[in-house]
Order: structure tokens, then sequence, then C-alpha cells
């Protein structure tokens, strides 16, 4: 993920904002009456925590996403929502804004504490379901067969996996057993919220939208700070980034008083942030077709280390180099969708300029 300026934005989540600045972690938040934000925390992630909110009525909570799957993060939810008298008991639901684990994690710890429902996207529920990324073996193959596609060799293939292994809890995550599309609107106690798709981030990522407050609970699609990472993972013939910049379009559309991200702090002015966040790709495709360009052939592994990222190529391993070189395929296959690269080799795909 890439930082951008917040100068322009109007910051909403001032002790989020401030916390962040001190490194530390923000307040539980009571937002409105029926309305609390959690910060959850994850481990050795630049992140840090993510922001989980309670939707409060007179049967129970909705939670939107749910945190890292560990102890110390299923610690700080029990807390969190014992500052305001609930236990996980009282969970009748989680929204799930995407299928990453520190989003997705806890849901299945709610689940068989309360018999909460867990909610996606159809094609984020049927990614957690797929056995090439849920059963560890064949996933490990799965991601060898990605890394060795973007040009990585063997060792540095091998090395990848064997960094993920730590925090890769694919196999136990919850699976979806409620399916949400792009406008369904969903009656919550207390709450109705419209479903808002937005992929790019992932292949089936939700906004939702409250239509009476038009407050926008935003995921990792709208964040102030950062970019989200936006990978072609395991499919070059996706269009990760044309999804996102889409998506961008879709959201400025809504008349939204206040964005609630899962990660940072709240703020307002989402027609500056969109195009903030459309001018960073366009500057990084630039970017990215400039370098093919000096090379005449390349491969996203090689073109990575040569791109501007948030701090020294040579400080990213594991799971952020990952993210980087995904990232990296995913502009290069924007570019090719815009006619301005090819591919001159499809098993392993080299791409030139036009």
């Amino acid at each position: 993920m890439k930082r951008d300026s917040v100068a322009d934005l109007d910051v909403t989540g001032g002790q989020q904002r401030a916390a962040w600045q001190r490194r530390d972690a923000p307040p539980v938040e009571r937002l409105r009456t029926d309305l609390w934000s959690i910060p959850v925390p994850m481990p050795d992630n630049p992140l840090r925590y993510v922001l989980v909110y309670a939707l409060a009525g007179d049967s129970g909570l909705t939670l939107i996403d749910a945190g890292w799957d560990d102890d110390v993060a299923w610690t700080a939810l029990v807390d969190g929502l014992a500052t305001f008298g609930a236990t996980p008991e009282d969970v009748r639901g989680v929204l799930v804004t995407h299928m990453h684990i520190d989003h997705v994690g806890l849901a299945r710890r709610l689940h068989e504490t309360s018999g909460a429902w867990v909610a996606l996207h159809p094609a984020d529920a049927e990614g957690l379901a797929d056995p090439d990324y849920r059963i560890r073996e064949r996933a490990a193959k799965a991601d060898r067969r990605w890394f060795r596609s973007l040009g990585a060799s063997t060792e540095q293939a091998d090395a990848l996996i064997a960094a993920m292994g730590p925090h890769d809890t694919r196999s136990s995550q919850a699976l979806a057993d409620r399916l949400i599309e792009h406008k369904q609107s969903i009656r919550l106690p207390g709450w109705t919220v419209t479903a808002i798709h937005t992929p790019g981030h992932t292949p089936g990522h939700l906004c939702f939208y409250d239509e009476e407050s038009r407050a926008m609970f935003g995921g990792d699609h709208l964040l102030p700070r950062i970019t989200p990472n936006i990978s072609a993972y395991r499919d070059p013939e996706s269009d990760a980034l044309g999804d996102f910049l889409q998506s961008l379009d879709d959201v400025s559309q809504l008349e939204v008083s206040e964005v609630l991200p899962a990660h940072e702090w709240r703020y307002r002015k989402v027609a500056v942030r969109v195009e903030q966040l459309k001018k960073h790709h366009e500057a990084r495709l630039s970017e990215v077709l400039e370098a093919v360009r000096r090379h005449g052939s390349t491969v996203p592994w090689e073109l990575a280390a040569e791109l501007t990222w948030s701090r020294p190529w040579e400080s990213y391993d594991g799971l952020l180099q990952i993210a980087a070189i995904g990232e990296t395929a995913a502009h290069l296959g924007h570019l090719r969708r815009r006619g301005l690269v090819s591919v001159t080799d499809e098993s392993t795909p080299r791409y030139r300029a036009l």
C-alpha cells in the first residue's frame, strides 16, 4: 500500500489519527448511540490494527469485519465489546468487507461462540472455500506457480512461501453462510445498510452504505492515507486495477457524509480522496510503462525493485514483497488492457512496451 496526502481531507477521527501519529492504538469510540469503533491489533503488520464496527439494535449486535485470528486480537475484541456492556455472545452476525485474514479472521470464533452468521460477497466467499486457497499443501503449490509466473526463481518462490507460514491461517477461516450481492439492502437489528460491490483490493470487496446517515463503511477500499494493495493474485488475465478504478467512480456517485474505514481514521470529502487515488494510479502506470521501456522486456519480479515504494525496496520481504510484486503485475496487466504493453511469453509473461 502506498501513502498519500491527507492534507485536503476533513479528518473526523481525530483520536484515531493522533494515536496513529503516536504509533499507539486508538481508543474504543462511541460514534453515535448505536455505533462503536473497536481497534483490533494485527501482528507484525505496518497497518497495526483493523477497525471493527459494532452496530447495535434491540436484538443484538452486528459487526462489520472481525479482526485477525489470534488470541491477542480476540482479547482486544472481547475487551472492546465490554467497554459498552456487550459480549461476543451478543453478536448476531458479521458483515465481512472482504476475505483477507485481518477482516474475516475472528468471524470463526464469533460463529462458534454465539452462532453468528458470516456474510460476504459471492466472489470472496468462493475464494475462501477454494481448496487451492484453503488446503495448505494445495495453496502452497498454487502460490509457487503464481510466484514463478511473476519471474521468481524456484528458491525465491520457496522463500516467499516459507515467509507466509507464521501468518497462514487460511485453512481455519470461517466460510460464508450468507451471500451479499451488489446494491442489496441488508436489514439488521436497528439498521438497514446497502452493500456496494467495490472489487479491486479483492474480487468481492464490499462497502456498506447507511442511507440514513450517508456514512460509508469503507473497508480497505477508501483509506485516508494509503492506497489499498491492488494485486493480480494468481490471475494474470484479470484486471484488478481496472476494477478498482471503476469502483472508485461508482462510489463517487453516492452522497457520502463520512467514511468509516477499516484502518487508520475516519474522514470526509470522498470525492477528493477518489481523485487522489486515481491520480496515484495514473502516476504509477506511467512509472511502470517507463520502466518497461528502459528494459525492453521484463517480468514483474525484476520490475518491482525499480519502482517507488513507501520504504526502501531492500526492506521489503515476505508478505510486503508479495503485495508489491502482485501490485506491479496488476499495473502491467492494466497497461496491457490499454494496449500500451504486450506479453512476449505466456508461460512466464515478459512484458514489452508497444
